[in-house]
């Protein structure tokens, strides 16, 4: 019985990583076909679509603004999530598991509520929508993202190497450069990859806020309008894809590294 379980538990995962990566794995495929229109069979292998998107104006100005809000998302959300972790990780205070679990709220709400109500926020204030107000956005939804990961940092931190340090004469500030910072280096660059690249790849929140700017999503969002763009667009998802991936797997890497570096469980189960 418990073998046929087994088995059957076996056969779910496998449909269910079929049913989830199969769009993916069609992605390439079509990225790299003759033909505009997407559908089997396939007419012929080309690289015609690649090679048109470094002709693409708009398309470079939409990949110069979603850098832009990728890279300044990152910093500031990796900022803001090194103060909260490790507040969180070292000091006991009123209210904070409330706090932090509001801090963290982001992670479960769904994003088109958080977009519109931050454009009905925005609107009573009187802002205008601009690669700004993205930012923003961005930074709230990536914040909780870089929490998890630096608390695991902050968590694994020997506190006595601290305060060896402190006895040693050193300052805060230089206890931290030389002590704490090197320690969990490998956590903050693994939080800086993965908020840009949730960022890089976010559509919602910038379709709400975004103004006459937009960001490579929402440029994307736009083509798929037009039949004849469609290969283009797969190619650029495409290449979107590819390096998804390898800042995912660099950020891991690193998350892993700092987790086995202070002796602490490496899987995500242990963050």
């Amino acid at each position: 019985m418990k073998w046929l379980s087994v088995r059957w538990l076996t056969v779910y995962a496998v449909v269910y990583m079929i049913f989830l990566y199969a769009p993916v794995i069609l992605l390439p495929l079509f990225a790299f076909n003759t033909s505009t229109i997407i559908a089997f069979p396939l007419s012929g292998f080309t690289t015609e679509w690649f090679v048109g998107l470094w002709y693409t104006e708009t398309l470079h100005t939409a990949l110069g603004n979603s850098m832009i809000v990728g890279l300044t998302t990152a910093v500031l959300s990796t900022l803001l999530g090194a103060f909260a972790a490790r507040a969180s990780a070292r000091f006991v205070f009123p209210g904070k598991t409330g706090i932090v679990g509001l801090i963290m709220l982001p992670l479960v709400l769904p994003e088109i509520i958080v977009a519109v109500a931050l454009l009905v926020m925005l609107n009573q204030l009187g802002m205008p929508l601009s690669l700004w107000t993205v930012v923003g956005g961005h930074v709230l939804i990536c914040t909780p993202f870089s929490i998890a990961i630096l608390s695991s940092a902050y968590r694994g931190l020997d506190r006595e190497l601290e305060e060896a340090s402190f006895d040693l004469g050193e300052s805060r500030w230089g206890t931290f450069r030389r002590v704490t910072l090197p320690l969990v280096l490998p956590g903050v660059i693994s939080s800086l990859l993965i908020t840009f690249t949730i960022s890089l790849d976010e559509f919602i929140i910038a379709f709400f806020l975004t103004g006459t700017d937009v960001t490579l999503p929402v440029y994307i969002w736009s083509q798929l309008r037009f039949p004849a763009k469609l290969p283009s667009v797969m190619a650029l998802g495409t290449l979107l894809l590819a390096v998804s991936v390898l800042l995912l797997i660099a950020a891991e890497a690193l998350r892993r590294r700092s987790a086995a570096r202070q002796g602490v469980d490496t899987t995500l189960a242990g963050v």
